[in-house]
């Protein structure tokens, strides 16, 4: 069992680690994990300790991962009795001790909602005073904001606005089919169970408005653009067409987690290891594209230009391998 939220002392709310994850990478806001202060969940808990009392973080700061990120306690961290996180198990060491970690790295809180409007925070103005060091017993207090409905604090992760999320969800619970058949989830109007709303890129025909996902076969490098090639093909009218999706240079350099996202991309190009796409928003077209050996003829493709990169991701998926 993993902590599903955390306290963050700073912003005065509850976080999930995909939260605090998407705030570490943005670059519109000064935030970073290793220097917040996070407590239990548990509002019991936090009245009945002072500040001091914290909780680590695992794969909050990469860009990178393979093992489920996540809230734990720490070797100091204490729990009132009866605090339902009081059980679960303690690291050896460290806020991000990768190397203490012994769990199944499976993501066991399944959002029931994937909130198309982002969760944003803004934090209050800080007297000259308290400066940049500031105590852990004289937090910031920010205040949530959002362009429409935010995420309730105490119902997130039932509901959130981060991608990674369902996506962890999906991949690290692959081989339990069972429980992706009973778990649901709704973006927009939409609602399926993870099993049924996950599709594979070669059936994205089935049906439109999913969330498909593919083995990559290669990433181009356009230096300031990139293109995603499936490995499986779309059979279309009995023949098969090539999968690609499209990331423009405009999409890339407006992205407010741009250092992050080409850090990602390029670590994916250059480490040869077997990735896996995942996106929602788009529904791949075949297009007719004119040859580079003889421009005056064309061949189909299924492709679309990605609109949105918070709902893209490529990333390893080891469970996912010749399934």
């Amino acid at each position: 069992m993993k902590f599903d939220l955390a306290y963050c002392i700073s912003l005065d709310a509850k976080l999930s680690i995909y939260d605090v994850r998407d705030l570490n990478f943005d670059e519109t806001m000064a935030f970073d994990s290793a220097k917040e202060h996070f407590q239990c969940p548990n509002d019991a808990c936090r009245l009945a300790f002072d500040a001091a009392n914290e909780l680590g973080t695992f794969n909050a700061k990469n860009v990178n991962y393979v093992r489920t990120p996540h809230f734990k306690n720490l070797p100091s961290t204490r729990h009132v009795e009866g605090c339902p996180y009081v059980s679960l198990k303690t690291p050896a060491s460290g806020v991000e001790a990768e190397s203490a970690e012994t769990d199944d790295s499976r993501e066991e809180h399944f959002p029931s909602e994937l909130l198309l409007i982002r969760r944003e925070y803004v934090r209050k103005e800080s007297s000259p005073a308290v400066g940049a060091d500031v105590q852990r017993d004289e937090p910031l207090t920010p205040s949530v904001t959002s362009s429409d409905e935010p995420p309730s604090r105490d119902s997130a992760p039932d509901r959130t606005s981060i991608f990674a999320h369902p996506v962890e969800c999906f991949v690290s619970n692959f081989d339990d089919k069972d429980l992706l058949k009973r778990m649901p989830l709704k973006i927009g109007e939409h609602t399926a169970p993870y099993g049924s709303f996950f599709k594979k890129i070669e059936y994205l025909q089935d049906n439109r408005g999913l969330i498909y996902w593919g083995k990559i076969k290669e990433i181009k490098d356009y230096t300031q653009s990139f293109r995603i090639d499936f490995e499986k093909k779309v059979w279309f009218e009995k023949k098969p067409y090539s999968v690609n999706v499209y990331l423009s240079k405009k999409l890339i350099d407006t992205y407010r987690k741009r250092k992050a996202f080409l850090e990602e991309i390029k670590h994916a190009i250059e480490s040869g290891r077997e990735l896996y796409c995942f996106f929602y928003g788009v529904t791949p077209e075949l297009k007719q594209v004119p040859s580079k050996k003889n421009p005056e003829q064309t061949f189909g493709v299924f492709s679309a230009n990605i609109e949105n990169l918070d709902h893209f991701i490529v990333r390893e998926a080891p469970g996912l391998a010749d399934k």
